[in-house]
């Protein structure tokens, strides 16, 4: 799949998840920015004055900014609820607000939301995160609905448990077992962000695909 002459921006695209992505769209051919609050083109995604000068000529966006939580719904505070919910839903309406209009005068574009399958089942201790990527498949599905006649495919990933910051910092600071993080997915192991990487990238180019919220989970919401 070749993205030769397109412009690709990636929130988050300085570790992780974003990182792989950022790798293969360029290995695509495409021009990518990587924007990010840590490397890359500095962005915080719940600031909109930095998001619109950045989404005018973006071709392919993926939104895979975000940020997580570890408690249930009276133990997290206000603070926390308003935080995740801010990057993770409102950091990806405001990209996808901000792109919309330059795919529409360019005739078409691509958006792949980085959801989870947090916001497709429960999972324990996970309140805000959960409802954050709930909201991010609602809105996929109302995006792809609304611009399917300007040529704009918008899709997500809804990833399993993955190796990543996010993951290791689960682990190390917050003291969740890995064997158990590992053993919740039916294939025994996390997904490794190049995997991810690999199904957003094949989102950002079907043709045929939208409104898609494609699980990549090891078997998890199988189960």
């Amino acid at each position: 799949m070749s993205f030769s002459g397109k412009r690709a921006l990636v929130t988050g695209g300085a570790s992780g998840i974003g990182a792989a992505v950022v790798q293969r769209l360029a290995e695509a051919g495409a021009e990518v920015v990587a924007a990010d609050l840590n490397g890359g083109v500095k962005l915080d995604v719940r600031n909109e004055r930095q998001i619109a000068p950045l989404m005018a000529e973006v071709d392919i966006l993926v939104n895979a900014a975000g940020i997580g939580s570890t408690t249930n719904a009276p133990d997290t505070p206000i603070e926390v609820w308003d935080d995740v919910l801010d990057v993770n839903a409102r950091g990806t309406f405001l990209c996808c607000k901000h792109a919309i209009p330059g795919m529409i005068a360019r005739g078409g574009g691509s958006i792949v939301n980085i959801a989870s399958i947090a916001g497709l089942i429960g999972l324990k201790n996970r309140a805000a995160y959960c409802a954050s990527k709930g909201a991010v498949v609602a809105l996929t599905r109302a995006l792809a609905v609304d611009h399917v006649g300007d040529g704009i495919r918008v899709n997500a990933v809804a990833p399993g448990t993955v190796d990543s910051p996010w993951v290791r910092r689960l682990v190390e600071d917050v003291g969740e077992s890995l064997d158990e993080l590992k053993a919740r997915q039916p294939m025994g192991r996390l997904g490794t962000p190049d995997e991810i990487a690999e199904a957003i990238v094949y989102l950002a180019g079907a043709e045929f695909v939208t409104g898609t919220i494609l699980s990549i989970d090891g078997g998890l919401t199988a189960t």
